[in-house]
């Protein structure tokens, strides 16, 4: 069964600085954000863009799958809305099978942007853990834009 959760997040930093940062240095940023849990990301189809794919090296605090593979399946500079969809890897050994995640930035101020989170994903769990599966869903998106707000706030600095 397909489902889709939904968050929101307001991120202190300009929409094109954060654009930047998701979208194009996306695969260099995570592994400083991240060492014990990415170590290194490669772009191993395509040129960044739409259809490309990342492989993602998982490092030692990953204990059950090394890789993950991830599809840019939106990518719209315009809009600013970006969106990775999981092809293989530990969301899928975690109750998904299938997981895609959206992102869609709105400029609030010069130095702010709210970021919408929409995560559409497929499980074979019943209604009774729908509640729980949205918040594993929405979760690591989340975490990972406080972790870049973070980052690129000290990089300014």
């Amino acid at each position: 069964m397909v489902k889709e959760a939904r968050a929101q997040a307001k991120v202190r930093v300009g929409v094109e600085t954060l654009w930047k940062a998701l979208v194009k240095d996306l695969r260099f940023i995570i592994p400083k954000l991240m060492p014990n849990t990415v170590e290194k990301i490669e772009l191993i189809h395509g040129n960044g863009g739409l259809g490309s794919v990342l492989l993602f090296h998982l490092g030692r605090g990953v204990k059950i799958v090394k890789i993950q593979k991830e599809r840019i399946v939106e990518l719209d500079e315009t809009k600013h809305e970006f969106g990775l969809e999981v092809m293989e890897g530990i969301l899928l050994k975690r109750g998904f099978s299938s997981f895609k995640t959206t992102f869609k930035l709105s400029s609030m101020k010069e130095k702010e942007t709210l970021v919408d989170v929409k995560v559409v994903y497929g499980t074979e769990r019943d209604d009774e853990d729908e509640v729980h599966m949205e918040e594993v869903a929405t979760k690591p998106a989340l975490s990972f834009l406080q972790l870049l707000e973070k980052f690129l706030l000290d990089s300014s600095t």
